[in-house]
């Protein structure tokens, strides 16, 4: 096998390995506010808006 083959080979499996772990990431349950905010702000003593009637 030639240096290209490998760099190929090795750049593909790279790559697949980068796909699967996105996939891995976005099917996984999320903690905390249930996106990928990074805020770190606590809403636990925020009252929701009473509905009118």
């Amino acid at each position: 096998m030639n240096i290209q083959a490998i760099i190929i080979i090795v750049l593909f499996a790279a790559a697949i390995f980068y796909i699967g772990r996105m996939m891995y990431k976005s099917l996984t349950a999320k903690k905390g506010c249930g996106g990928n905010c990074k805020c770190g702000v606590d809403f636990s003593g925020v009252d929701a808006p009473k509905a009118r009637k």
